[in-house]
Parts: structure tokens; sequence; C-alpha cells
């Protein structure tokens, strides 16, 4: 971060600073003003004002509906989010119609498209933003700020196609109102049809502030001030300053570090402070067991909990690991408020105010001593305590679970009763069996509100990617650190900074969930079940309720075990288990055709799969556009019968195998009317030395009843390699 850049950030925190210690009021505010709330944590704390509130316009399917007169909620469950709009106008759709100051902090799309999006300010009849939909997240043309427009959550490279999620977090604000249209179709000059409009999926993420508030006027092009102040959030955002604490040193600041082992069934206290002060950053390390599983348990047997001002109940508790976005088993990520450096520290950086003292403790659920190391970053408050919301982050599991019949599907994330504002989720997902596990939409009930004012369009959707990609991402708002091809442990997570959600009274935040949970005693092994878990962050100002109180460790671990499963083919090589050849060299650039990136995934039907995975592979649409290399291993030289058990399905291709470039027999077609394993079937003879060799697959071609708009599908269930006597 340059000089130039780095005085404005420090310029922002200090304006921050003035406004912490009041409440939310009518201000006038610049462009810049609202770009460094990008980055501002601390502001968080502040209670909202009576008339301050945040929502969600959407592309939900509106099918789904309440019925104020019987009280019935309609069609709840339906899943049709891709074509929502509010009305048509002039031949075009109304995607939103907010009236009032506010600011756009953030657009989304699974599928933006080339028909034209018009954004109309404060009733002028001239838009003030008109592009097609697509170039509102293309960076390299319009927006030159990788960390706050993307089309992508993960861009592709060698070994991945990317992970689709179109988001842009470039402020647009308003002063009375806003309208966005949406192009029905596009045409060419000869009026044929090119396209379905702007696309398909939107969610557009905004906060409406208190009357008197007067926000600048939006001018495209941005102004030189307007795009250095973005050019200067976007630095503070980049993955190399991610990891540190986003606002300069404040002024009295301290760090303090503490070792301490906790003994097992033990409780140990990481800090204890008096007075006033605020918690600005925590941090802490310890050695992990190697092994996935067993780390895994050891976070959820430790928990971390502080307690505010001596209050009879701590504001924050959770196991330790999830308090950071961690379950075990993740890659480094790095988000603007949490994540997991490259040397295994662990961070958290929320701004926690406290008036009267504050006490950081941790607990040790297993048997056996862990001993770790803890960082605290402590500051004083620029203002009265009294005048702050408390910070609050509680895990849970199915709590709160709807009483009502008509809203089942609504698995709460958060309830909780006062002022405050919800700030961020993460979701932990554990999926033994299904493949996809989402589609669930985002529901926040504001003040008791009966339909919700924020109502999304998916699981991942609201996460920030797309169309269930199971792929590793980490951005400064929202990351999926984990996620075992959806049929394991997914872990995501979603910061709400700037677009923080505001509520007065109440609030309820929910997110469907197809899959039903467990019933008492139903047996954990091979069901078509996933099981939530969440840690919601939330500010609570006095008065207000936090129901959520600490778990036993019997609720935490045990319950995310791989289940065992019922067949293993005797001898063979599993599909799932075979290494990829070209993840092992990284060439500048790769031959044609380019190599496949398969995944694993369990089928639904238990014990008709050897070991119930397979090894997946969408392989294009025309032969030669693709070819998966996997390393063959071979213990002793000699001739061998290569046997193969495919999965047949409706998608599925022909497909030619070698092995080391040779063809190893005849094509083999999958297709299949329904999916089913298909019967083992031999490939052919070929001599082998021992080590590792090369088999390769290749699409060769579509049966002629196969649904050739759609990718050919390939999964392996096993290699059996059978001596030839």
């Amino acid at each position: 971060m340059n000089k130039h850049m780095r005085n404005m950030m420090t310029v922002g925190w200090l304006l921050g600073a003035l406004t912490v210690s009041s409440l939310s009021a009518a201000e006038t505010l610049t462009y810049p003003d609202l770009v460094r709330r990008l980055t501002d944590l601390e502001r968080l704390a502040v209670p909202p004002a009576d008339d301050e509130r945040g929502a969600e316009a959407s592309s939900y399917d509106r099918a789904s509906k309440y019925d104020a007169e019987r009280d019935e909620y309609v069609k709840w469950d339906a899943n049709g989010d891709g074509r929502g709009f509010i009305r048509e106008e002039n031949g075009r759709e109304v995607l939103a119609d907010i009236r009032g100051a506010g600011v756009i902090w953030r657009l989304w799309s699974a599928l933006p498209g080339r028909g034209k999006i018009s954004v109309y300010l404060d009733g002028a009849t001239t838009p003030a933003l008109e592009l097609p939909f697509h170039q509102f997240f293309d960076r390299r043309e319009l927006w030159p700020w990788d960390n706050l427009v993307y089309l992508r959550v993960r861009e592709e490279t060698l070994f991945s196609r990317g992970t689709p999620g179109a988001n842009n977090f470039v402020p647009i604000p308003f002063n009375q109102s806003c309208l966005i249209v949406g192009d029905r179709e596009t045409r060419e000059a000869d009026g044929k049809l090119t396209q379905h409009g702007w696309g398909q999926y939107f969610e557009v993420n905004y906060l409406l502030y208190p009357a008197g508030t007067v926000l600048p006027q939006f001018q495209w092009p941005l102004s030189a001030a307007d795009q250095a102040a973005l050019t200067a959030a976007d630095a503070a955002l980049a993955p190399e300053q991610l990891g540190k604490n986003p606002a300069p040193q404040r002024a009295g600041q301290t760090t303090e570090s503490k070792t301490l082992t906790v003994t097992g069934s033990g409780r140990a206290t990481v800090g204890e402070f008096t007075g006033s002060g605020a918690i600005t950053g925590l941090r802490v390390k310890l050695e992990l067991p190697k092994e996935q599983l067993a780390a895994q348990t050891l976070l959820r047997e430790l928990t971390v909990s502080v307690t505010w001002d001596n209050d009879r109940e701590p504001a924050v508790w959770s196991p330790l690991g999830d308090f950071f976005g961690v379950i075990g088993g993740a890659a480094p990520f790095r988000t603007l408020a949490a994540g997991l450096l490259e040397d295994g520290t662990m961070y958290a950086y929320w701004y926690m105010p406290f008036g009267r003292g504050a006490k950081i403790e941790v607990g040790n659920d297993g048997p056996l001593p862990v001993t770790m190391r803890w960082e605290i970053d402590r500051a004083p408050l620029p203002a009265g305590a009294e005048k702050l919301a408390r910070f609050h982050a509680k895990w849970h599991r199915d709590a709160f679970l709807p009483e009502r019949a008509d809203r089942k599907i609504d698995w709460p994330l958060l309830v909780t009763k006062g002022r405050g504002r919800l700030v961020g989720v993460m979701l932990h997902v554990w999926n033994p069996r299904g493949w996809w596990w989402g589609e669930g939409d985002e529901k926040f009930f504001v003040d008791g509100e009966k339909f919700p004012s924020s109502f999304g369009t998916g699981s991942e959707d609201y996460f920030g990617y797309a169309w269930c990609a199971p792929g590793y991402f980490a951005r400064p708002y929202h990351a999926q650190p984990l996620n075992e091809f959806n049929t394991g442990n997914i872990d995501n997570l979603r910061w709400h900074i700037a677009d923080n959600v505001p509520f007065h009274t109440g609030f309820e935040a929910a997110i469907e969930k197809y899959f039903p949970s467990p019933e008492p005693g139903q047996p954990l092994a091979y069901r078509q079940l996933a099981l939530y878990a969440a840690v919601a962050y939330w500010y609570l100002a006095a008065g207000g309720d936090d129901p959520y109180r600490p778990l036993p460790v019997s609720e935490r671990v045990g319950y995310f075990t791989p289940p065992v499963a019922d067949y293993h083919e005797p001898g063979a090589l599993e599909g799932e288990a075979l290494a990829q050849k070209f993840p092992r060299a990284v060439p500048a650039r790769w031959p044609e055709p380019a190599p496949a990136w398969a995944n694993y995934g369990r089928f639904f039907k238990p014990g008709q799969w050897s070991g119930d995975w397979v090894l997946a592979w969408s392989t294009g649409r025309a032969p030669g556009e693709e070819r998966l290399e996997l390393l063959l291993p071979v213990t002793v030289s000699g001739k061998y019968r290569v046997v193969a058990r495919l999965t047949q399905g409706a998608e599925y291709g022909i497909y030619q195998f070698s092995v080391d470039d040779e063809k190893l027999g005849a094509p083999v077609d999958c297709y299949a009317a329904e999916t089913r394993p298909g019967e083992p079937v031999t490939l052919g003879e070929r001599s082998l030395s021992a080590g590792e060799h090369v088999l390769r697959i290749e699409l060769a071609g579509r049966n002629a009843a196969a649904d050739a708009k759609r990718e050919a599908r390939f999964a392996l269930d096993y290699i059996k390699l059978e001596p030839v006597r």
C-alpha cells in the first residue's frame, strides 16, 4: 500500500472514531466516506437509528407469499428463483424499486447476461448507470478493483475451471429513490433474438439511512477522487493485507501474548480486564492432529467464550475453530474479519467494546491437555461504552426450529430480540450421503415483519458463489475454505460489513434447508440428510435478549464421523483413490486437449457402488476437448487384464481408455436410461512393469439416445488389475 493510500485509510479511521460514540443519525456523507465503510469494523458497534434499515431485492420465486388474511405461508419452498422481478414497464423488467436515502452495497448474479441493466436514481429519467449486466462484474473493462468486483469468486487456474459467482461491492448511493430495470430480451439489428435479456438470478443488498441523511450524487464514470478512494479500499482488501488488523494502530492500543495449557475437562482464562475498552483482535495458534477427523474433533472439544461487563452469560460462545471459521481440514484462507494463516494462526478482528470489564476463557471438553498461544489486541474507547452495542457470536445446531408447519423449511441462523446489527454467518454443513445440499434461500425477518425484507435465491448465492460449486475460494467478505465435493464437510462464511442488517426490536435470520434433520433415534449411517451448525455474529444494544446457551460436547462432536461403506470390491483400486497425473507438474502451457479436473462424490444409493464413492468428471460436449489422466499403481510386474466398473446414465458418454499412450480395447458406451452402476467390463490386457502408469480416459462420442445439449458425464467406480496366468 503506498503512502497516499495509507494516509486515506488512516483519515477514514479517525473519521469513524468521531462517529462511533453516538447513535447513527442524519449525516452528510461524501463518496469517500461511504467507501471507508467497506473496511470499517468499528462502526458496526454503533446501534442503528430508528429509521435505519437494510433489505434485499432479488429474483426469488414470487410463488412464495404470505397470506395475511389466513395467516398462512403459501408455497414457502418454491424454488424457481432465477427470473423473479417486481413488474413490467415498457417491455422491461423492474428488478428493484427502492424509496428513501440509501446505498446499494452489493450486486450479485449467478448468470449475468448481455441484456442491459439500467439504474435510475432520485427520479431521473436518464439512467445514472447503464451497462450490459455482465459488465457490472467485468473488472477488466470498467471496474479495476480486483477485490471488490469479480465475475468469479475463484479465478481459473491450471487446476480448476474457477468457481462462479459474480459480485460487485462498489457503493451506489441515492437520496430519494433507486429504480433498477433490466432488458427482457436482447435482439440484433435483424430482429433475431440472441439472448433472454439481463440473464438469470440477481441479488441487490442495500441500506436505507435516517431521514435527513445527505448522500453524494452517484456519477458514472466516477471522479478521480472517488476512484482513488476505491483504490485505497481495494488495496486494504488485497490478500496480502488480509490477516492483519484492518484498522491502523489506535492510540493506546496494546497487544498481550499468553501461552497456556488447558487440562482435559478444564478451563483457563485467556485474558481478564477491568474498566472500559475494546478488544480489537484475537489470534490463537495450537498444534492440531494431522488426521482431519481428529483435528475437527479437537477444535470442537475446545471452546472460546467472552463475557462483557460481568454479565451472567457470555456474549460469545463457540467451539474454538468455528468462531474463526475453521472446522479442521481447511486450506489457509483470509477474509477481512477472520481467517486461518499459513502458519496455523487463527484470527478475528471484530471490534468488541466493553464498559466495566471483559473476560476471555477457553474450555477443553476433551480428555487430553492442550497448549495454545494467544494474542489479544486491546485499545481504549474513543468515547463512552454505554452508547455502543456489545459483540455477540453464538454456535448452535437446530436451535429454535419453526413450530409452524408452513415454515418447516426455514432453518434459523439467528433469533434475537432488541436493537442491533447482523454482521456475519458461518455455516458448517455435514452432508454424508447427498450430492447438492443447498438451494435454500436466506430470509431475514426484521422487527417482527411477517414477510422477510431480505429474501434470497439460494444457499450458495447468499454466500457469494453460484451453481453449488465445491471449489475453494476466499474473498474479503465471503469464503468457502472447505468443501468435500458437497458430500462431506462444507464450510461457508459471509460477512455483512457495509451491508450489515440493522434491527430495532428483534430479528430472525433463516436459511431454507431442504434435507430434513434426523428424527430422534434415527441411525446416522446411510441417510440422505444434511446437518447444519452455525455461528451467528451480531451486535446487540443494552437490554437485548441473546437466547443461546453453551452446548455440551456431545452435541458438538461425533455426528460428522464419515459413514463406513457396506460394500468394497475385493482387490479393487477405488476410482476416488486414484491420483490425477497433471497436478504433479505445472508446465507453462498445457498441451491440447487440456487436462480435466475430476472430483469425487457419493451416490444416493449406498451399498451399490464400491465404497459408495466414485471419481466423477464432466467431460465436455465433443470428443477431443479434454482428457482425464490417472496414475495407475502396479506393485508387481506382469501381464494384467484391466477391468473397470463404470457408472451408466442418460448423460454418460462413450469413452476410450489408454495405458501409457496406447489404446486399451474398444470404446465403452456408458449410456443407460437411468443412472446405475454398470457391470464390470474388461478394457483389455497389458504387460505392466512395477511402478506408476498413466490411465487416460477420453470422450470418444455420444450414444444416439443421449442428450447432446448437456456435457457428457463419466464416473469411475473402480479399476481391477487381474493377473493373466
